[in-house]
């Protein structure tokens, strides 16, 4: 699990392909490997990897195709978001993140706003109902608080920290991202499923 708050941006530096699947060489020198072991996990760009070699300040992440099927921003050098799996102690800063990744969206506005950015992204129609306004939302590994929806799209604001210490500062119109939707969602979506079978079968 994590929190969607991310501690360091990375860089991929080499992808190697392994038949369908790649594996992944990731400078990680500001995020530290000091308390990293292999297999461990670690989100990169949202995206919940398994470290299978540590040579510090690099480790290595296989990648399936089944993954890289359903995500984007792991399959060419370039910077990204990481996260290191959260600690039972750890301050849950942002919100449960599990860094399976639910869909893959367009961003469709990224803009100035003051000292901040509004980014705008359409996401999935199969997801866009578990998007609710002041709900949470992972992007690119980022947890968010959503400012509005309106139909397949929403909002988000980012603050200037956000911007100076997340991969988000490189978005432009038209690119992907990783998109998570937040548990809870699921959950009441199970629940209120399982009332109406109830019903049903009674």
């Amino acid at each position: 699990m994590f929190t969607g708050i991310i501690q360091s941006v990375g860089n991929i530096d080499e992808v190697i392909s392994v038949g369908e699947d790649i594996k992944l060489k990731i400078d990680a020198t500001q995020l530290g490997l000091d308390d990293v072991a292999i297999g461990d996990s670690i989100a990169v760009n949202g995206v919940c990897l398994t470290a299978t070699t540590i040579h510090p300040p690099y480790f290595f992440a296989h990648v399936s195709k089944a993954t890289l099927d359903v995500t984007t921003g792991l399959s060419k050098p370039q910077p990204v978001n990481l996260e290191k799996a959260m600690r039972l102690s750890d301050r849950l800063g942002g919100h449960l993140v599990s860094g399976h990744v639910d869909g893959i969206g367009k961003v469709t506005q990224f803009k100035a706003v003051g000292d901040c950015w509004l980014l705008a992204v359409q996401a999935p129609h199969a997801i866009s109902k578990y998007i609710a306004q002041k709900g949470s939302i992972c992007v690119n590994g980022v947890s968010l608080t959503v400012n509005s929806v309106v139909q397949d799209t929403f909002t988000v604001n980012l603050i200037p920290h956000t911007i100076a210490h997340t991969t988000l500062q490189f978005l432009n119109i038209q690119d992907a991202v990783n998109l998570e939707i937040d548990q809870i969602a699921r959950y009441v979506e199970r629940m209120a499923e399982w009332s109406i079978q109830q019903a049903e079968s009674t």
